[in-house]
């Protein structure tokens, strides 16, 4: 079995103000009202959900680095 080194997740405005970040491998959602918020917040909920998991058993390798992706709306020219 191969371990994953990354937990990939998603940035996006958040519906009524500031950001909402979703983790694509992991059940983890939180937001914040600006980004670094948000980024730290996300870092902090994902720390804590994998705090006693077995990482081999979610299919992560110890220490994986969280790769965040910022979704932006498109802006008309």
């Amino acid at each position: 079995m191969r371990l994953q080194h990354t937990i990939k997740a998603a940035v996006r405005s958040g519906e009524e103000s500031g950001y909402e970040a979703e983790c694509v491998e992991i059940p983890v959602v939180t937001q914040g009202a600006t980004l670094d918020e948000t980024v730290a917040n996300l870092h902090e909920a994902v720390a804590l959900h994998l705090e006693d998991e077995d990482m081999r058993e979610l299919g992560l390798a110890p220490h994986p680095t969280v790769v965040i992706t910022m979704e932006l709306e498109s802006v008309n020219a």
